[in-house]
């Protein structure tokens, strides 16, 4: 993924983030799953953006958020799998 692809995925989050949030209809702590196939230090960038920008609109993992990280699995049954457990 490019950059600007990766800006434009960062923007649609960050513009479906309230319709989400007043989804959800337990008290609980939001959760966001990030599961992706790739790793390394370009992916670890990439998630370090995705938490800088959601640090910068007042979401702090551990705090008032929690994010759920999978990296490196390439196989698309495992990640499903890591979907479903966080799902439930």
């Amino acid at each position: 993924m490019n950059r600007r692809g990766f800006m434009m995925l960062l923007g649609g989050t960050a513009a479906a983030w309230p319709l989400a949030a007043r989804a959800q209809q337990s008290t609980g702590v939001p959760r966001i799953g990030f599961v992706t196939g790739a790793e390394g230090a370009e992916q670890q960038a990439r998630f370090a953006a995705f938490r800088q920008g959601l640090e910068a609109r007042g979401w702090i993992d551990g705090r008032n958020l929690k994010i759920v990280v999978h990296f490196g699995a390439a196989d698309p049954t495992r990640n499903r799998r890591y979907i479903a457990e966080q799902s439930a």
